[in-house]
């Protein structure tokens, strides 16, 4: 009997069911709640930087962006103001997509 300790989908114990299996769950309170989103998002986040594929990597970058949009919740914010945010930041500072690479300031 396999003890995972760890934050799942919220239809995971539906499938273990649907399988046949039984479980033992318990709902986090606030604070274990977010230390576990922590958690799940740097585990999705390895998974990602180790994918070995483009269709691999998809996979865990929805998994992060899953992850960011119950942490967004969990401090009082929806996904919606998370991407408000990202979007007044790209407004102001820009993305990332013209591929910049700092090397070093020289000052005035």
């Amino acid at each position: 009997m396999p003890i995972y300790n760890k934050l799942v989908r919220d239809r995971i114990p539906e499938i273990i069911s649907n399988s046949g299996s039984t479980m033992s769950t318990r709902i986090l309170d606030e604070e274990e709640y977010r230390t576990e989103l922590r958690t799940k998002l740097n585990e999705e986040t390895e998974e990602y930087l180790t994918a070995e594929t483009d269709d691999e990597a998809l996979e865990e970058l929805a998994d992060v962006l899953e992850l960011l949009h119950a942490l967004a919740v969990s401090h009082g914010f929806t996904p919606d103001q998370l991407e408000e945010v990202r979007m007044v930041k790209a407004e102001k500072r820009g993305g990332f997509q013209d591929r910049i690479y700092l090397i070093e300031v020289h000052d005035a």
